[in-house]
């Protein structure tokens, strides 16, 4: 019995549990869209690897054939920004994977920045394919106003308010009846189109490009430094202008109020 009692004490201790299964990995993947070459496209996969390392994994279709420098860099696709962290070039295959500890995992998904694949050192301002990534995501939050004709011009369309994940605004200006080749100025001014003598331009938005009748303008703030948001917007007391050459009264050719307007 004392035999029998001690075989199963030993038989006892030396069961072991089930093993935890392992943390998976965080990952979060961004779309990278086409930009000077068409049919280029792809995605960007962040993979927390470590507390301390994170792999970014880049895979294009439809890209040019060569090796394709590729860069995370600050601000939104839409400014530009300096080269924060120079990535792995994307191969032969398409793809592309590299190690970052220059920023932890949870730091890049917050991160005011996009990622960029350029067509090669020769020609580093061709970029095939960009894509914002972190804070700079575009949400589904957003509103569209009506930019109505002025004069005899017959240019008109709509101003698209979009929300990042960050608070930030990305504003699409789009127009027809604009001119291939022209380029039309475009401000968001205080008070309302009614506004005797007109109100003063609080932010200046990128050019129209009379081609395509488009316009992209990320903002954080006025142009006076002061911060905004968009949920700011939708509440600011504004309007928006565009004009024919020069931001001038009498030039304007199109005009829309927005916010609590």
């Amino acid at each position: 019995m004392l035999m029998a009692l001690s075989l199963a004490m030993i038989t006892g201790g030396c069961k072991k549990d089930n093993p935890d299964p392992p943390t998976p990995a965080r990952t979060v993947t961004y779309n990278l869209m086409v930009k000077d070459v068409l049919g280029v496209s792809g995605t960007v996969m962040f993979t927390e690897t470590s507390s301390t390392l994170t792999t970014i994994h880049i895979v294009l279709t439809g890209a040019p054939t060569g090796i394709h420098p590729a860069e995370l860099c600050m601000n939104s696709a839409v400014e530009g920004g300096p080269v924060v962290i120079a990535l792995n070039s994307v191969d032969e295959s398409g793809k592309s994977s590299t190690s970052v500890t220059a920023m932890t995992y949870s730091q890049l998904i917050v991160y005011d920045g996009f990622i960029k694949v350029l067509k090669s050192t020769i020609e580093p301002n061709v970029i095939l394919a960009q894509g914002d990534i972190g804070g700079n995501v575009i949400t589904a939050t957003n509103i569209t106003y009506s930019l109505d004709t002025v004069g005899v011009y017959g240019v008109s369309g709509t101003a698209l308010f979009q929300k990042r994940v960050n608070g930030n605004t990305l504003v699409t200006i789009t127009l027809t009846g604009t001119i291939a080749g022209d380029t039309y100025p475009a401000t968001i001014n205080l008070g309302s189109i009614a506004s005797i003598g007109g109100g003063p331009v609080v932010k200046v938005l990128n050019n129209v490009d009379g081609t395509n009748g488009k316009s992209y303008t990320n903002i954080k703030n006025l142009d006076s430094g002061i911060d905004i948001t968009y949920d700011n917007w939708l509440v600011y007391d504004g309007y928006i202008n565009i004009y024919k050459m020069s931001i001038d009264y009498g030039n304007i050719i199109c005009h829309g109020n927005i916010g609590s307007n």
